[in-house]
Order: C-alpha cells, then sequence, then structure tokens
C-alpha cells in the first residue's frame, strides 16, 4: 500500500485523511495538540463543554459524502440537527431580524426593515444562488494549479462583478442599512471583509438557504470524534499530542516526517493542514525552494485573529437562539479598525453562540453554556500584550452581553475563560495569530491562493483554510476534496 501522513487533525486534515483511507492509501493523521480538531478543539469545565469553534455547520451533504465513499452512513457516528433561525441579528437600537430559510417568515423579517427592500432581496438571492453554482459547486473542490485554470474561470467570476466587494453587490439589491449588513456579514465568519472580500463569496447566502444551519448533538467536538471513529474504521492510525517538528525532503521530494518525540514515519506524500508560513518556514526550514515560498507568504494579507469569551451561566435562557449576531453602532469604521488600522475600537460587533438553546447536553441541569467572540486585528497589525488586553476586553464584551441580553449575567456566571490572538498562535502555530489564514480577497483566492500541492516539491500538498478554497467548514471540506484528487492520481 503507499503511504500518506496528514499534518494536523483539524476538519480538512481529517476530511482528506478519510478520503485517501477509503481509497486504499495507508494513511496517518499526526496531531501536535492533546486532542484532534484544530480550531474545532473543545474544554470541559465545571460541568459545561465548550466548543472552540466553527459551530455553524452548513452543506451537511460535503460532510455527509466522506462516509458515502465506503458504503458508510454519517448517522452511524454524528447526529446533525437542524437550527432555527439560522441567526438573530441584533442592532443597538433594539432591532431584531431572525434570517432563516423560510421565504415567509423571511419576507417578514425584510418588511420590518423596509418592505421595499424584499423584491431587491430576491434578485439579490438569484445572484447569490448563480455564483454558488460558478464558485462553488463547479469550482470549490477543483484545484488551480497553474494561471491557465485561473484564466478559464475568469469569465464567470467577471460576470459576477467578481472585483466588487460583497458589501457593494448587496447595496446594489437593497437600500436599507441593516438589511446590508444582515446580507453582508457572512464573509467575517471566514475572515473577510465585507467591504474588501470579492463579491463571490455572496454564495455563502445561498450556501446556507438552500442546506440550511445545523448543529452535531454535543458539540462540533462530536462531528470531529465522529470523524476520527470513522477513519480509525477505515484502518487510519491517528498519533495524538506529537507535533511534527519536519517534513524530510531529498531533492524535489518528500521522504518522510519526523516528530518531536523522534518518531520518523517513511511517505509515498505528506498532506499538510498546518497553519501554511508554520509548513514552510518552519517544518519545511531546510527546503530552499520552501523558504523562498515563506519568504513570500508572509508578506500577504492575514485575516484577523478573533478574541473569544467562553462562560457558563446558572440558568436556562430560552429567549436567546443558538446563534445571534450583536451589531454595534458602526459597521465600515469597525471593519476598518480591525482589518487597516489594526485598533482593538471601544465599540464591536459580536457573535453569540448559545449551544444549549438547542442542546441541553452542552451544560448541567438548569445551566446555559456561552460563548462570544469579536473579531480583533491580529498580531502583525496589533502586537499587544494580551495577557494585559484580555482580561479588560472581557470585562467589557461581557458587560455588553449583559447590557443587551442578560441583567444580571455577572451574578450568574459559574465558569468562564477567554481565548485571544496569542493563543491562536502558540496552540495552533497561527501566522499572526490569524483566525483564518490568508485574507479572502480577490488576489489571494483560487490560482493566487497557496496551491493544494506544491509548485516545486512534487508529492506535498495543503488541505485546509490557507488553501483553495478557503476558510469554514464547507471551504476546508472541498479542499479535502480537491487535494485528494491530486493525491490519488499521484499515489493510484
Amino acid at each position: 500500500m503507499r503511504r500518506a501522513v496528514v499534518i494536523g487533525a483539524g476538519f480538512g486534515g481529517l476530511a482528506l485523511a478519510i478520503r485517501l483511507q477509503s481509497a486504499g492509501v495507508d494513511t496517518t493523521v499526526i496531531e501536535a495538540r492533546d486532542k484532534p480538531g484544530g480550531r474545532a478543539y473543545y474544554w470541559e469545565r465545571d460541568g459545561f463543554t465548550f466548543d472552540g469553534g466553527p459551530t455553524v455547520i452548513t452543506d451537511p451533504d460535503a460532510l455527509k459524502e466522506l462516509w458515502r465513499l465506503s458504503g458508510h452512513d454519517i448517522s452511524e457516528d454524528v447526529t446533525l440537527k437542524p437550527v432555527t433561525p439560522f441567526y438573530r441579528l441584533s442592532w443597538p437600537d433594539g432591532t431584531t431580524f431572525d434570517y432563516t430559510n423560510d421565504d415567509a417568515v423571511l419576507a417578514g423579517e425584510i418588511a420590518k426593515l423596509d418592505a421595499s427592500d424584499i423584491a431587491g432581496y430576491r434578485r439579490f438571492l438569484d445572484y447569490s444562488a448563480s455564483v454558488y453554482e460558478e464558485g462553488y459547486v463547479k469550482l470549490g473542490a477543483k484545484a488551480f494549479l497553474d494561471f491557465k485554470s485561473m484564466l478559464k474561470a475568469a469569465p464567470a467570476l467577471m460576470q459576477h462583478q467578481a472585483w466588487r466587494s460583497v458589501y457593494s453587490i448587496v447595496s446594489g439589491f437593497v437600500k436599507n442599512e441593516k438589511l446590508r449588513e444582515a446580507l453582508s456579514f457572512h464573509t467575517l465568519l471566514v475572515g473577510g471583509n465585507p467591504m474588501a472580500t470579492s463579491s463571490i463569496y455572496a454564495l455563502i447566502h445561498k450556501l446556507e438557504r438552500g442546506g440550511g444551519v445545523w448543529w452535531a448533538e454535543g458539540g462540533t467536538n462530536r462531528l470531529i470524534a465522529g470523524m476520527i471513529t470513522h477513519f480509525e474504521r477505515l484502518g487510519g492510525k491517528v498519533r495524538i499530542g506529537d507535533p511534527v517538528d519536519e517534513i524530510l525532503t531529498l531533492g524535489d521530494r518528500v521522504v518522510g516526517v519526523r516528530t518531536k518525540s523522534g518518531v520518523e514515519v517513511e511517505v509515498d506524500a505528506v498532506a499538510s493542514n498546518a497553519d501554511i508560513v508554520h509548513s514552510y518556514r518552519d517544518l519545511l526550514r531546510n527546503s530552499r525552494s520552501a523558504r523562498r515560498t515563506a519568504n513570500r507568504l508572509v508578506n500577504k494579507r492575514f485575516s484577523p485573529s478573533l478574541f473569544v469569551v467562553h462562560f457558563g451561566l446558572r440558568g436556562t435562557f430560552p429567549d436567546i437562539p443558538h446563534h445571534m449576531i450583536l451589531f454595534g453602532p458602526r459597521y465600515k469604521g469597525l471593519l476598518d479598525g480591525i482589518y487597516t488600522n489594526g485598533v482593538v475600537s471601544e465599540d464591536f460587533s459580536l457573535y453569540l453562540h448559545h449551544p444549549s438553546a438547542s442542546d441541553p447536553s452542552m451544560a448541567p441541569e438548569g445551566h446555559s453554556t456561552f460563548y462570544v467572540l469579536a473579531p480583533v486585528p491580529h498580531l502583525g497589525k496589533f502586537p499587544a500584550d494580551w495577557s494585559q488586553v484580555g482580561p479588560v476586553l472581557e470585562s467589557r464584551i461581557l458587560a455588553e452581553v449583559q447590557r443587551r441580553l442578560i441583567p444580571d449575567l455577572a451574578e450568574r456566571i459559574v465558569t468562564k475563560f477567554h481565548y485571544a490572538p496569542t493563543d491562536f498562535r502558540d496552540d495552533l502555530a497561527a501566522h499572526h495569530g490569524s483566525g483564518f489564514s490568508l485574507e479572502p480577497i480577490l488576489t489571494q483566492s483560487a490560482w493566487f491562493r497557496v496551491h493544494n500541492r506544491d509548485d516545486a516539491i512534487s508529492n506535498l500538498y495543503f488541505v485546509g483554510a490557507g488553501t483553495h478554497p478557503g476558510a469554514g467548514i464547507p471551504g476546508v471540506v472541498g479542499s479535502a476534496k480537491a487535494t485528494a484528487e491530486l493525491m490519488l492520481g499521484e499515489l493510484a
């Protein structure tokens, strides 16, 4: 049997490993941390389960396909449940908007903002469906290894005005500012600035409308656990808690990997789900071509980082849905501060995750699990001492949730902790502590992104947020499909 190693047990790495093992490639996944999951890590504290993220599951069929490859069903290992509304959006003036795929309900929500925008929204949905077909269905799982492949995609990109931002495109369809925010914020969930991210990413709206938003019973961590169970069922091997220290090369070929503990594994191919800069600069430190690539990568634009406060409360909150977006008083100005100016502003927009709304098992009986997330500049733009900034920002964020949703929040806290940009850097080797790797702008997408197969080292591959098509569960699972096709073409 051919042998492959996948570095990193995140969603992308595990999806790739399952595809390889299903096709008969003897595959080992090597994970640095004490648990699999990558960014989908989790903690158990005081009876509460806290998922690190990602917590919004879309396109469940892309996940189900991983089981179908070998004649199995995802339900053997994971229970997926629909979430409705997808999100509740809330503004400081008390306006709320429930985002759902029920046409009648959604029309009513739009009418609350401005009934004259209903027709424009429908035109936007048609646009989103069109870019979904071109950008996701046709290209989302196809590798871009040469510029010719990019040129073939260019007519469709130009037809959909891919040079424009998502916010700009949305603004051409609807005029209400709150609705513009409601239809453009999704790019933040994959690390993109709505004011700069290519309009192709408007496909996320159709992705959610068509396939729904889902929850894995027991938490995102149970989806990861199910993927591990299925991979091992197929004969795959997982090595946990022993980071890869070096990818070993001989000329223009990978010959193996060496872990921190000194274990060496000979391979026919390696795929890295690790951070792209870490992979090229650190793991391939003895490859001349990799050092050149690393020098180019560090000068690219990286997505912001995240500041996440996890907290468990006494009591239950049936009026707070599973997912909420708490917009602040500014939109563009706040985004400029995060993406351009490197500022942690006095105001913020927040994503509130309340999993016990759908799944009481996430908290002790009579209690609730939450996390609240704020995008913040990455460490390259805001190299602060987060041991000092973190506690202050945590207090301010919790005070905002208390002011807007839970008046006695402070008295209800049972446990809390936060996760800062330095944790992304230290735990995940994320360059600048970025939450999503390369920023998804047009000039860093498709062929312009890190290629699914290295240009110089012919049996070195990449999977995950840093390669095509990008971040988010559908993105990294799509990257696994594209990378698997390349690897199986060589390893067959």
